[in-house]
């Protein structure tokens, strides 16, 4: 069987890939509140974004790489490219610094993210550009998609990308934590690397009545923009784990001693949401009390208000009894 062939039948395997990945995400209730986004995924080639990978085995990482002469492998490649997992893209000295994230997280985003025609929209964390692409897409207006991330082989590697698959947003390499001030004002800004607080730049550099949407803590922060000071919203009811935002300057929380927590409360996912949210903010005996007598808070209680160079966390209510200050802040 000759190349072309074989380039035939990874086509037609990669569509039928990309059809089931999409059906998943439609049962999985993703894009419910806006089902536009299906059209982007089933448009979107995922494959032509993460042309190598690594999947974790026993000892370290196994390389899949689209050009492998082993046309089984090659079959596996494409068929872990429309997997609805993350996939792990970049590595540094054994650490991983940038992944693909998995579609149906990406899709919740991109709905809760609320884009409406003519929008100006920032993406915080380039990546693959595999999410750029669902944007531009989606938009039909590359010009309105400006995507940033620091490090110029992973921007260089989003561009070919992006090339290849037929969408010319800008791509940026820089800090996003500086967000990108010569194409401001944005209407959107979405993060897909994780914070501990969120840039007051950002805000500045939203028009009124913007929507900003980050990981924050082990969360999704939906913050409404009011004017160029100030901020407020609350987290989705959804865990998120990301890749940490890297290039702005706010060195990593060292993790609180634990002493006096019981393991129970140690190890629930919602109380470690809560650590890290309170960091720096109340000690973690003080975090364990108002988690069990509120009843063990899900994320949707919580939220943050932006407010110049000030910004604090909060439960219920943003001048409640429970309000502590930001970790970096």
């Amino acid at each position: 069987m000759g190349a072309h062939a074989l380039d035939k039948d990874l086509d037609d395997l990669a569509l039928s890939a990309r059809t089931a990945l999409v059906r998943e995400i439609e049962a999985s209730g993703a894009w419910a509140g806006d089902p536009v986004w299906r059209e982007a995924f089933e448009a979107v080639p995922r494959h032509l974004f993460v042309p190598y990978y690594y999947v974790g085995v026993r000892g370290g990482y196994e390389r899949r790489w689209g050009e492998s002469p082993d046309a089984p492998a090659r079959e596996k490649w494409v068929r872990g490219a429309y997997a609805d997992t993350p996939l792990a893209t970049r590595l540094r000295d054994g650490e991983l610094i940038s992944s693909s994230s998995q579609p149906s997280l990406m899709a919740r985003m991109l709905a809760e993210l609320r884009v409406e025609d003519g929008d100006r929209v920032l993406e915080v964390g380039t990546g693959t550009g595999y999410n750029a692409a669902l944007l531009a897409h989606r938009l039909g207006d590359d010009d309105l998609v400006t995507t940033v991330d620091l490090y110029p082989d992973i921007t260089d590697a989003a561009r070919r990308h992006l090339d290849a698959a037929g969408y010319h947003p800008l791509v940026v390499t820089g800090d996003g934590a500086r967000g990108v001030p010569e194409r401001a004002p944005f209407d959107r800004i979405i993060a897909t690397c994780t914070l501990t607080s969120v840039p007051s730049v950002w805000v500045a550099q939203c028009a009124p009545g913007a929507r900003i949407l980050t990981p924050l803590a082990t969360g999704l922060l939906a913050l409404t923009v009011r004017d160029a000071g100030r901020a407020e919203g609350r987290f989705l009811d959804t865990a998120a784990y990301f890749v940490p935002l890297r290039g702005d300057g706010r060195p990593e929380p060292e993790p609180a001693p634990l002493d006096g927590i019981p393991r129970r409360a140690r190890n629930h996912d919602l109380f470690r949401f809560l650590l890290a949210l309170t960091d720096g903010g109340l000690d973690p005996q003080e975090a364990y009390a108002l988690w069990e007598r509120e009843g063990r808070p899900t994320r949707d209680r919580y939220g943050v208000t932006v407010h110049d160079d000030a910004e604090w966390a909060w439960l219920d209510d943003p001048e409640g009894p429970y309000v502590w200050p930001l970790p970096g802040r």
